[in-house]
């Protein structure tokens, strides 16, 4: 590796010189390594800055009531207007975009801690790289605000996660500057080793910057990414986020909780290792001046103290073939300049990974109080951190989910519960504050949780594995390789099933039932209401013999009644329902989009026309005698899902054609999510686009019926 990281102390001094890093003697080892309890200790003291903005209030437990000045950010438009700028200035830069995310979200809501933790680090990248020229890439993307702000974007940061507006993520087809579109996590690393050796076969000399977080590093796509690039040895920059918040996000009804997996306890020791970094720099500085045989002494020593340090740390990371650096104070510019500036000076061969630590939520006193470091928050107010959260006469379907499984788990000991990485997320913080040890955050890793959860059932647990739609998608070849082939009893309760809102694309959970129906040994339901998911999750419980799922929606529940004790009744399996009998017209609804189906009914009605409403409840194994029933004694059979094509509608077409239920006069028409990804917004804009609101069900009808007039009727 010709990087060599002897010469940062020579290069510090030089860059450092002009603007001298505010060090006090107890903190100087800040260079090479943070003693976070010392930051602490100098943040708490921060005083007021010359542009008036607090870095940190947390002492004084209070934040502006008002946006604060931003002279120097107003006169960015683009990374270019920051070059000019000394270390001095963009330390008054940081603060100004700090106190900008903050009123910007305290708007729209959306991710804050994570932005606020990575603001220091965007300026420096900013500031020592060209982008879009230089390609930076950010993990997951929720951490972006401050790189949106600083490209361009500031004057729509108001329009954050709306309809027509910013991306919560980065996203290509909104600037130049977001290089590669995220959402989920763990990707940046292949993105950007894939940029680089496309970079080195077109003879180009640009950087490669990926910075990802530990969370995502927990997941295994990092550690294939980082092994192919330790082989193919292509100059790229990993800059490892480290903030101790493995867990997204990592509330739990009783405070914080550590974060999982032997990788945090790897970054903590690298962290904590002082004289031992002392000792690789002084052995490198001395061979610098004294060359020969002494390098290859000191480059023995440097291996030595990097095992030293951790046996398991910084070690894994040169075994897998990135020159390790750090770890590096996040929020001292001083530091992330230098360190950046020769990094990219530097003619290396090969990746390098700069490990850089930073505090969640940080200047914002109420978010770094908040267990959950204010990850993700709605509308609130910047003085005193209290969030607009709109009260429902009902919960939501994820904690309906937590209640019903909780319900089952004190009946039946061997009930445990997966989650990964999203204790909150997917209301398991509940299980687990009921159940500490039947509870499991596998981190985000959900290839792992999946066939983890197939070796429990092997020995005769009870698995219940909760992960988001989309986010099953990253495991799909342990669901059938590992679970249904083997036909093992895992359960998957899918959140976030169908339109998702404010996330968008990345975020929706559209193919599910696609992709979980094809599989022969699947039972595959869907609840209409929250009543309907508390049995289903009993009927789960009940199902031993094979693989099980079901699916549910982000948002809260309708108001039906539930079961007595939260405890589900097990359902018979491939059993559907008719709710409302009618004639000619009969609408057959999957999951939640019955509701829509039951309101267009009542707007069908309105113009003289009774239909059946029936609930499926089943795609596999489908209710056989209510779709031939429907069949044959309606003129009209039309299905309703919040799913991609594919699903649901193509299981009872498959039926319908195969016993000839479509070679006589009856009209069928699926009706499902456009084949196209729609964009974030407001849940009733995005039913609107897909075409799936009550509205458009109702004149879907009335335009087979031949009924044009009535049918622009209603959709007027």
């Amino acid at each position: 590796m010709a990087l060599c990281t002897l010469s940062f102390p020579a290069h510090f001094s030089q860059a450092a010189a002009s603007n001298p890093p505010r060090l006090t003697p107890q903190c100087s080892h800040l260079f090479w390594g943070p003693d976070l309890q010392c930051q602490s200790q100098q943040r708490s003291k921060a005083g007021k800055r010359p542009n008036g903005v607090f870095a940190s209030l947390s002492d004084r437990g209070e934040y502006h009531s008002h946006r604060p000045p931003t002279p120097l950010l107003d006169t960015i438009n683009y990374p270019i207007h920051m070059k000019n700028l000394s270390v001095k200035e963009l330390k008054q830069l940081a603060d100004e975009l700090r106190s900008d995310v903050i009123f910007n979200v305290s708007k729209t809501g959306g991710h804050l801690g994570s932005s606020l933790g990575v603001v220091e680090l965007t300026v420096a990248l900013h500031y020592v790289f060209n982008a879009p020229q230089d390609k930076i890439l950010w993990d997951v993307g929720h951490q972006s605000y401050p790189h949106k702000i600083l490209t361009g974007r500031r004057d729509k940061m108001s329009t954050m996660r709306q309809t027509n507006g910013l991306a919560g993520f980065t996203k290509r087809a909104e600037s130049e500057y977001d290089c590669f579109g995220t959402g989920h996590s763990s990707t940046t690393i292949s993105a950007g080793l894939g940029m680089a050796v496309g970079r080195d076969i077109k003879g180009k000399n640009n950087n490669v910057i990926a910075v990802i977080g530990d969370g995502a590093m927990t997941a295994g796509q990092a550690y294939e990414a980082m092994n192919n690039a330790g082989y193919l040895d292509s100059d790229m920059i990993v800059i490892l986020n480290d903030n101790k918040q493995v867990s997204l996000p990592t509330a739990t009804l009783d405070g914080p909780i550590p974060p999982v997996g032997a990788l945090s306890s790897a970054l903590s020791r690298l962290q904590s290792n002082r004289p031992l970094r002392e000792l690789r720099e002084v052995a490198k500085g001395v061979t610098k001046q004294i060359g020969g045989p002494m390098h290859e002494l000191a480059a023995k020593v440097d291996e030595y103290a990097r095992g030293m340090i951790s046996g398991s740390g910084s070690t894994l990371f040169e075994e897998l073939g990135l020159y390790y650096i750090g770890p590096v104070d996040g929020h001292n510019i001083d530091d992330l300049v230098a360190i950046l500036k020769e990094v990219k000076s530097t003619k290396t061969t090969g990746p390098v990974l700069i490990h850089v630590v930073t505090e969640k939520g940080r200047g914002y006193p109420y978010a770094e109080k908040a267990a959950d470091k204010y990850h993700g928050v709605v509308k609130f107010d910047p003085a005193t951190g209290k969030q607009f959260k709109s009260s429902a006469p009902t919960q939501s379907y994820t904690t309906y989910f937590a209640e019903a499984l909780i319900a089952e788990a004190e009946v039946d000991k061997d009930i445990v519960a997966i989650h990964a990485a999203m204790g909150g997320g997917t209301g398991l913080n509940l299980f687990q504050r009921r159940f500490p040890t039947r509870c499991f955050d596998v981190g985000i890793a959900e290839q792992h949780g999946v066939t983890f959860a197939a070796g429990l059932a092997c020995e005769g647990i009870k698995p219940f594995c909760a992960i988001y739609s989309s986010f099953m998608q990253r495991a799909y070849d342990q669901v059938v390789h590992d679970v249904d082939l083997q036909k093992l009893p895992v359960r998957f309760a899918m959140d976030r099933a169908g339109l998702v809102g404010a996330d968008g694309p990345t975020h929706c959970g559209a193919f599910d039932v696609t992709f979980m129906a094809c599989l022969p040994n699947m039972v595959v339901m869907a609840p209409a209401d929250e009543a309907e998911l508390f049995h289903m999750v009993a009927t789960a419980a009940a199902i031993d013999d094979r693989p099980s799922c079901f699916r549910y929606p982000r948002g809260n529940g309708v108001g039906v009644e539930l079961p007595a004790g939260n405890k589900g009744i097990p359902l018979e399996v491939g059993r559907g329902r008719i709710l409302i009998e009618g004639e000619r017209v009969a609408i057959l609804g999957y999951g939640t989009a019955v509701q829509s189906c039951l309101v267009a009914s009542s707007l069908l009605e309105q113009h003289g026309l009774r239909i059946t409403v029936a609930d499926a409840r089943f795609c596999k194994p489908l209710d056989h005698a209510l779709i031939r029933s429907l069949a044959k004694s309606h003129e009209v059979l039309i299905t309703v899902e919040e799913g991609s094509i594919g699903g649901f509608a193509s299981h009872v077409a498959h039926f319908l054609a195969l016993n000839g239920l479509l070679d006589g006069t009856t009209k069928w028409r699926p009706l499902v999510l456009p084949d196209r990804y729609i964009d974030h917004g407001a849940p009733a804009d995005q039913l609107a686009m897909a075409g799936m609101t009550p509205s458009h069900i109702a004149a879907t009808v009335f335009n087979i019926l031949g009924q044009t007039r009535e049918a622009l009727e209603i959709m007027s």
